[in-house]
Parts: C-alpha cells; structure tokens; sequence
C-alpha cells in the first residue's frame, strides 16, 4: 500500500438540508408570533388625551345689505386765464418794469418799446392833419364866394361845382392825414404790454435792449386771483353731481371748498371720463397746479360683511375661507367656511358667503390653526370676542 492517505470530502447529505430549513420556518414564525400577541395584547399607540385650546381673537358677522364705497377722483388746480404777452410791431425793448413772481394789477404796464421814431412820425402826421383843415378852410371860402358870385351873374355854375370839388378834395385830405395819426397812436399804444387781467407774472424771456420780434412771447401772466380744478369723473359719478353746488375737495394743505361751474358732458375719448369744472371759492387755500381729489361716495348693490385681512387664508378657484368658530360638545373649536371677496382696502376686506349673521369668526392668528381646533379667545384686542371652553359665549 502506498504512504499517501487519500482524503474524501464529505458532502451534505439531502436529509440534513430540508431539516435545517425546516427549523429556521419554524424560528420565524415563533418570533412573528410573539408579535402579534403581544400588538394584540395592547392596541395601537393611539393619543388618547385632547390637545388643549389655542388661544384666538373673534368678531362677529355682522351683514349689510350694500357696500358704500369712498372714491376719490383726482383733478389739477388751474387758473381761469393764462396768457402769453408779446409785443404786436418789433422794435428794441425799452424797460420792463415786471420780473417773475410780481403781482400786477388789471392795466398795470408791464413793458415798453423805444418809439421815439413812432412819436416824431405821429407828430409829423398830426402836422399834416392841420394842414389839411387849413386847407379845407380856404376852399369852403373859396365855395362860398363862388356861390355869391353865382347868384349876381358874374360866374357860371362850372366855377361853382369846381370850387365845390377843390373843399370835397380838402375834406378828404384831413380824414386821411387823421387816419394816419391814429394809427401811430394805436402803433405807440401797442408798443406797450398792459395786464389784461390781474394776475402773477410766471415767466420773463427778454431784457431791456434786446429787439423783440413781433408776435414773440416776452411775458406769461397767470390769472390767480381765479382758480378752477378739472377733474375726470365716470359717466355715472358725474350724473350724481348738481351744478351750481359746493363740494368739498381735498388737497395737501387741505380742505377747498369749489362750486361746480359746468361739466362737460362728453366723455373723453382715451380716459373715458367727463371733465366737471369747479370754480376754487377761496384761491388763497390752494395754489395753482396742486392735485386736488374729489371724494364720492359710490354704493354698490352687494350684500356681504367686513372681516379683517387677516382673519383670510386663499382656497381654491378663486375663493377664500375664513375660520369659524362652533360649538363642539363643552367647547369651541373652529371650521373654514368659503367666502368671495367683493372689496378690499389695506387692511380689511367685503365678503360675502356661508356665515350666518350673529355667527363668530376667527379674525387673527390663523397660522396655528388646522379644521377641528378646538380654541378660546384671549381677553386683549378691541374687536376680540371672548368663546368659554365650558360656558359659551360670553360677553
């Protein structure tokens, strides 16, 4: 025999290997088992107590049949008049005697040109008007003698009617050299600028010396002591308005009392509004160019009730949903409800919707609060109401 033991492997037998699997299902199902008994055996870990309430501030619904909503409109302050002051002929600037800011009266003279050569052909034209009557004079005698004349049959008719023509040529001389007088008066008259009105002058654009072209804009008078305020009004709101009545606008110094003058009656085009024109009652209490804003009250047909913006949280479609406050056994816990939001200003809001009037609602704090909540409210905030965990509502 050979030295070298030859070794065999054993190998697992099929017998061993069932019976250990066998045994590893039956481990298993002895520890699921002893699970399930002792799940049984104690229930679910289910919080039995009831979370305590959280504190809320309430108001009450309170309904009302329309909405009477505060517009205001806005309008600028005018004056009545403004005019562009210019000189009528050129000529060199020979005194302004007004600056921006100055108040000046009705025919108070604000500017001046040089018309020394106006003056010296006006009174050559006035010379020539003397002449003329001279003139006029000598030929009317003239007509006169020829007439005796006639009458004693020293001359013929002929000598009387050319006499007659020399007086008529004479008459007609004086009225044109008077013509021509005036005119350089009227020339002289509008070589200088007079307020129209009485006003403030706004605007200066020359100085002595220079030569003013004619028609060229040398002043700008506003008419202050007139004010008026345009203001773009809807069709309907400018139907409520009564001409001839006071209204009282607002401004930044404040209160204006204007009369309504006129509205036009036409609707602008791009604004699609009706200017209605006021004259300003006291022009002392607003200067010209302010904004001023005409409040009117505008009802809308819509019933519904105020709630705080914040006693609002978004839902869908458009919607929204406030909390309210139910009975639930011995306390109160609340509930959203949809409403639709009909109007709104910064901090508060017209809803209509499922609340009752009379009902509660959550009017803050809405951040802490989920469906079924039970709550009570604090003692502090004005428009708070005060809901009892056991005794109700109370005052």
């Amino acid at each position: 025999m050979d030295d070298t033991i030859e070794t065999r492997e054993k190998k697992p037998t099929l017998g061993k290997g069932v019976l250990f699997i066998v045994l590893l299902i039956a481990i298993i199902a002895a520890l699921v088992l002893v699970a399930l008994t002792q799940r049984s055996a104690e229930g679910p870990a289910v919080a039995r107590t009831t979370p305590p309430p959280v504190i809320v501030q309430t108001e009450t619904v309170q309904y009302e049949s329309a909405l009477v909503l505060e517009e205001r409109f806005s309008g600028i302050v005018q004056p009545r008049r403004t005019s562009q002051l210019g000189f009528a002929s050129g000529g060199r600037i020979a005194r302004i005697a007004v600056d921006v800011g100055d108040r000046v009266t009705n025919g108070q003279l604000l500017a001046r040109l040089d018309t020394r050569d106006l003056g010296a052909q006006l009174a050559a034209a006035e010379a020539s008007v003397v002449e003329a009557r001279a003139n006029y004079n000598i030929a009317k005698t003239t007509v006169d003698r020829q007439q005796t004349l006639l009458e004693r049959g020293h001359v013929s008719q002929q000598r009387v009617d050319e006499a007659q023509a020399s007086a008529d040529s004479a008459a007609a001389r004086i009225e044109a050299a008077q013509a021509q007088a005036n005119t350089l008066k009227v020339t002289i008259d509008l070589a200088a600028i007079r307020a129209p009105y009485a006003g403030t002058i706004t605007a200066r654009m020359g100085d002595e010396g220079a030569i003013a072209a004619p028609g060229v804009n040398l002043l700008e008078l506003v008419e202050t002591g007139t004010l008026e305020a345009r203001i773009g009004l809807p069709e309907k709101a400018a139907a409520s308005l009564t001409e001839g009545e006071v209204y009282e606008l607002v401004s930044a110094r404040g209160a204006v009392e204007a009369r309504l003058r006129a509205e036009t009656g036409v609707i602008d085009p791009s604004r699609r509004t009706i200017t209605a024109v006021f004259d300003i009652m006291d022009p002392e209490s607003v200067a010209a160019g302010a904004v001023v804003r005409l409040p009117l009250d505008q009802p809308i047909d819509e019933q519904g009730f105020w709630v705080p913006v914040t006693a609002l949280s978004e839902a869908q479609r458009g919607l929204w949903s406030i909390y309210a406050v139910e009975a639930d056994g011995s306390g109160y816990v609340v509930r959203p409800r949809l409403v639709e939001i009909v109007h709104s200003d910064a901090d508060r809001a017209f809803v209509r919707g499922t609340l009752e009037d009379g009902e509660r609602f959550v009017s803050d704090g809405l951040r802490r609060l989920v469906p079924g909540q039970p709550v009570r409210t604090s003692s502090t905030g004005a428009t708070a109401e005060r809901v009892g965990i056991s005794g109700g509502l109370n005052p």
